[in-house]
């Protein structure tokens, strides 16, 4: 009876259909969740073959339905293998594709290797299932960690459908192919069938397919299976499509299965029709494939609690040095540590093993995740050795990550090779929380500061030589060289082309210029006196404060005084810190003032048409430097160090992107320079209103050593023994010097924003002083203070400090800026000094009156202030400690940084460029030839 009975005919439409409906509701659903996400399948083609084009117009229609975005990119016949390859690649970088497929067979005029093609796809975008990778891990049973093939899989589901119970069931796979039968055999293997292979060399094959309760049939002959193989109430799936001459047909031929359909569908009690049965499952599934892929995709977008494998610490006694202790650690590949913080490899570029750059591309990805908590460490007015910031800004790291389980970033400083080798040594940190490894991070790290220098004193050198050939051509001379006369004729470029459109000139053909538009075209005019844009290196150099350039003869005595900055003072230094994406570091470059004309005008970067070549020396600076902690957790590296003479702070987009990465239950550690009244004044100020953050919490470090010098305690010089007021105990000497750090504690106050003191411990503090310290700046309104010992102990020594942190940080933020960006240039400048310098006015020199003049006239006096002043009082005058009264600050110079965004006012003495004393690091610095490692002291 059951020979005779009709079978079920499952029509691979239908299921196709119900398939399509509910990846249409996934889709929706990840819209719903991210309105700028939608999944992307790029459908690869070479040639132009009819039979291709109508599956790739199946595919597209499939996916338009359901939501997903198509791209048919077609490559004409001439292209090469190598050039395949690369186009490829191109498409798994790009994070809008999340499907891939290369659709077959290649109609090239040259010899290409198309598993070699096939294999270039990502296995995150293998949607067709058919690379090699996805291939093994099939073969080893790994069927949720990648993509089915889409025919195979399709195959399955109809089986599913059908009802039929495919654990412990015989079935045949009639074909080998790497596209439906061997795939087919696996998958039937893993979910529990007993699996035979039969191909066109198998010996009794009609006996063979008769025993199959699961017949899959893919061997690409018309009818070859009789109904009289076919076993009493199989499952028939025909896998065929194979054209044969109809004469009854307008086309003259029709599509049959492998299978004798009208034989078959008499025996088996389920058969699928050709056409209309695989074929749509294949694409169904692929489209499966695709969204399966997005919504992977998704998740990347949504920050969980990172799976992070830190470090094991064990900290000795007796606390050896920085470089001993960074040298016993092996951290991890910076690889590890990217894909454990949720970094894509597309995301990454490796600089050795143990540093990498970071792509803003990020910050896109991670859109919609909320930010975390941000927290800046700021210090007291610090003693010429330092109090340990860099040091606790680590520690506190450790203490989140690797203590409390939290999603942690620590956003540091680059060091500055002029303190590395000058009087502080490295700012890696030190003791058992630091920056490794230590070397790589103190000396070129990914060449960051020398771009800088680069573009810097490229620019430099485009003001002298541009001031010496207007001096010495005729204007159209100077037009002919300008726009030169070529074989293509004369044109302007695109900076070109911009200055044109600041003079307001309308015309675009060189060769139409009046000479009225000529002359103002090639005259810059730059009066030498207003020239602010000094040359820099980034070494100590006292020799280079003054310096004669244009001293030639082929300079025709062109000869000027001029000067050479510390590079990390340059304003392009700025410009990376405070830009918030390679559009907008293009835009500031641009903007740079570096003189006036001898109209009064500003002089830019982009008049001299350097801005272009400035972003192409920049583009890679300006990605963060990831790198980790003695414990593993992740610290950028980027820009931004000396709070005295610059801006003193990390970058905006290091900050940024490890605000996205740590998520909302996440904290961003980040360090302002030296003390609170310039470092942490200058990143409410300037950074904070340029990067639209804000700050959650500010931790300030003190030490007792600091309170005791600001107390009146003896000079403290760097490579001179502390004197015993230092090491023995002194709580009057604590309690005056208080004064400095209830200063500074009052400065984050008025910001609005909670004050956590980190007290800083050394062995010869005692619990006396420390103790008598916390009840002070308790008293002083800090919402909490801390003893901290993570120099000694790494992360478990700021454990306290690390929960006092998570508390206050967890506060509403009443944050509010300083000052008004509106108010006249001198009313900034003196609430900066009486509010946070407690001053009771300043003093503007008649020269820096006139350059104050001068920028409110060109436009610029709603920038914010960059003070450069000493870090070692809350004065002008460095020998001034505590937290003095009834003095002034006198304002010497005004400079403008245009492009980084604020003006810059040079106060009291203060040096853009410092000197080498008289015993530098340099002594303690050298290299084992044996084993290349550096020795010394950072």
């Amino acid at each position: 009876m059951a020979e005779e009975k009709a079978a079920l005919v499952l029509s691979g439409k239908e299921v196709a259909q119900d398939v399509r409906n509910k990846l249409k509701e996934q889709v929706a659903d990840l819209k719903k969740e991210f309105p700028e996400f939608a999944p992307g399948l790029a459908i690869v083609q070479v040639g132009a073959r009819e039979d291709s084009n109508v599956y790739i117009r199946m595919k597209i229609r499939a996916a338009e339905e359901i939501g997903i975005r198509a791209q048919h990119i077609q490559f004409p016949r001439s292209i090469t293998q190598s050039q395949l390859v690369q186009e490829v690649k191109k498409l798994n970088n790009d994070p809008n594709i999340h499907g891939m497929i290369v659709q077959m067979p290649l109609e090239s005029d040259n010899e290409i290797d198309s598993d070699l093609v096939l294999d270039t796809i990502s296995p995150d975008k293998d949607v067709d299932g058919l690379t090699t990778a996805s291939a093994g891990k099939l073969s080893h049973g790994m069927l949720s960690g990648g993509f089915l093939p889409c025919t195979p899989n399709g195959c399955m589901e109809l089986i599913r459908r059908s009802g039929a119970k495919i654990q412990g069931a015989s079935a045949v796979v009639l074909g080998r192919s790497k596209i439906v039968g061997t795939p087919m055999a696996e998958l039937l293997k893993w979910h529990h069938a007993t699996v035979t292979t039969c191909h066109s060399r198998t010996a009794d094959l009609e006996g063979t397919v008769r025993t199959a309760d699961i017949l899959v049939v893919g061997i690409g002959r018309p009818e070859f299976v009789k109904g009289s193989w076919v076993k009493p109430g199989a499952v028939v799936i025909d896998c065929g499509i194979n054209a044969i001459p109809d004469a009854t047909k307008k086309s003259g031929s029709r599509l049959v299965g492998d299978v004798a359909y009208a034989e078959a569908s008499k025996v088996a009690s389920v058969i699928t029709p050709v056409p209309g049965g695989v074929g749509p499952m294949t694409v169904a599934m692929l489209m499966q494939n695709t969204v399966i892929s997005a919504q992977k995709a998704a998740a990347q977008m949504r920050v969980h609690d990172w799976k992070i494998r830190y470090l094991p610490l064990e900290p000795l006694e007796k606390v050896p040095s920085d470089i001993e202790i960074a040298r016993a650690q092996t951290p991890k590949d910076v690889a590890e540590l990217a894909d454990e913080i949720g970094l894509l490899p597309s995301e990454v570029d490796m600089y050795g093993k143990k540093k990498a750059k970071v792509s803003l591309s990020v910050l896109q990805r991670l859109a919609s995740q909320q930010d975390g908590r941000y927290v800046v460490v700021a210090g007291i007015t610090p003693t010429p050795l330092g109090e340990g910031k860099s040091t606790t800004t680590i520690g506190l790291a450790q203490a989140l990550g690797a203590h409390l389980k939290k999603n942690v970033f620590a956003c540091v400083r680059q060091p500055s090779q002029g303190p590395t080798f000058g009087i502080k040594g490295g700012a890696a940190g030190g003791g058992y929380s630091q920056v490794i490894p230590m070397d790589e991070f103190n000396l070129h790290l990914t060449g960051d500061i020398h771009a800088i220098t680069a573009a810097n004193n490229l620019l430099a050198a485009q003001i002298d030589a541009r001031m010496f050939h207007e001096s010495t051509q005729t204007d159209q001379a100077l037009y002919n060289r300008l726009v030169p006369k070529l074989k293509t004729g004369r044109e302007f470029s695109k900076i070109q082309l911009n200055r044109l459109k600041k003079l307001g000139i309308v015309e675009t053909n060189p060769d139409k210029l009046t000479e009225e538009e000529i002359t103002k075209f090639v005259r810059l005019n730059i009066d030498p006196s207003t020239i602010t844009w000094q040359r820099v290196l980034d070494t100590n150099d006292r020799f280079l404060r003054k310096i004669t350039i244009g001293q030639s003869p082929t300079e025709k005595d062109k000869t000027r005084e001029c000067q050479f900055d510390i590079s990390v003072a340059s304003e392009i230094m700025a410009v990376l810190a405070l830009t918030t994406s390679l559009a907008d570091m293009r835009e500031r470059l641009g903007k740079m003032v570096v003189a006036s004309d001898t109209s009064g005008n500003p002089v830019t970067a982009e008049d001299l048409g350097a801005s272009g070549a400035l972003t192409v020396l920049m583009k890679d600076a300006i990605r963060p430097n990831l790198m980790q902690t003695l414990e593993g957790t992740p610290v950028f590296v980027h820009a931004g160090p000396f709070a005295n003479i610059a801006h003193g702070n990390s970058s905006i987009l290091a900050d940024k992107i490890a605000l996205k990465l740590v998520g909302s239950d996440g904290v961003v550690v980040t360090e302002a320079g030296f003390g609170a009244d310039i470092g942490m004044e200058k990143f409410f100020n300037i950074k904070c209103r340029y990067s639209g953050l804000v700050p959650n919490a500010v931790v300030l470090v003190a030490t007792v050593r600091a309170l005791k010098m600001h107390g009146g305690g003896p000079t403290v010089s760097p490579g001179v023994p502390l004197p015993a007021a230092y090491t023995d105990e002194n709580l009057e000497l604590v309690e005056k010097g208080f004064s400095n750090l209830g200063k500074q504690i009052e400065n984050g106050r008025l910001f609005g924003v909670p004050v956590v003191v980190a007290i800083n411990a050394f062995a010869s503090d005692t619990e006396a002083e420390l103790g008598l310290i916390k009840k002070l700046a308790l008293e002083a309104g800090a919402s909490d203070a801390v003893i901290c010992s993570h120099w000694a102990k790494g992360g478990s020594g700021a454990v306290q400090l690390a929960e006092a942190v998570a508390k206050a940080s967890s506060q509403p933020s009443d944050f509010k800026f300083l000052y008004d960006l509106k108010l006249p240039i001198e009313d900034k400048i003196r609430t900066i000094a009486q509010k946070i310098y407690g001053a009771d006015d300043v003093e503007i020199k008649p020269e820096a009156q006139e350059q104050i003049n001068r920028y409110r006239k060109q436009g610029f006096n709603d920038l914010p202030i960059c003070m450069a002043k000493t870090h070692l009082s809350l004065t002008s005058d460095p020998s001034l400690k505590g937290a003095p009264k009834g003095f002034t600050i006198p304002v010497r110079d005004v400079r403008a940084s245009v492009g980084a965004g604020f003006l810059y006012p040079l106060i009291g003495t203060m040096s853009t460029m410092p000197g080498l004393p008289t015993r530098p690091c340099i002594y303690d610095i050298d290299l084992d030839l044996q084993t290349e490692e550096v020795l010394g002291l950072f």
